[in-house]
């Protein structure tokens, strides 16, 4: 995982345009690397914001759509006039199946950001909804997961979403206001 402006700052250091764009949509839809390389036009629906990951193509042989936000759908429409049936292409204008490793591998060099592969970008996307307070359930949806064993994870990343709870249920130190109140007890009956 990296912060925001770690991420800003690699895009930045990536130096072919095509690489660059398709770490930018990796990081604004937790696509997948063969998701965004084999992506074709005909399956992206620029008014409902979504494209569709085919059961050919996604990795446990199951169609999804995936959702894109605004800054996806943007990054999509610059790319429109490039190649007729792919969304990214190469600089020669041909598909691809793997990113230049060598150019993302001196990217993440150069900003000190260790141990860090293209699939990193999709953690990132992930603990970044997290941080924001998306549920696991939401983020096993949008991130095409099989099972919810599979984001827990990301769990321990939303505890400073969750501590603003934490204070709701307290027994000595109640709010001013409620010192008056008496809290009563329940029972659950089985």
């Amino acid at each position: 995982m990296c912060y925001k402006q770690e991420a800003q700052e690699l895009l930045n250091n990536i130096s072919i345009a095509w690489l660059r764009d398709v770490c930018l949509f990796a990081l604004l839809t937790g696509a997948r690397r063969t998701e965004i390389l084999s992506m074709t036009r005909d399956k992206i629906d620029f008014q409902n914001k979504i494209a569709i990951v085919s059961n050919d193509i996604a990795k446990n042989e199951k169609a999804r759509s995936l959702l894109l936000n605004d800054e996806a759908i943007e990054l999509l429409k610059s790319r429109r006039l490039i190649n007729k049936t792919y969304v990214f292409v190469n600089s020669n204008g041909n598909s691809m199946k793997d990113i230049d490793r060598r150019v993302f591998n001196q990217a993440t060099e150069s900003c000190a950001i260790n141990d860090f592969t293209f699939h990193d970008l999709r953690h990132t996307w992930a603990s970044w909804h997290v941080q924001r307070g998306t549920p696991l359930f939401t983020l096993k949806e949008l991130g095409g997961w099989e099972t919810l064993e599979m984001v827990q994870k990301y769990a321990h990343l939303n505890a400073g979403h969750l501590s603003q709870f934490s204070n709701a249920v307290t027994i000595w130190s109640q709010d001013e206001n409620k010192d008056n109140q008496r809290l009563s007890l329940a029972a659950v009956n089985n």
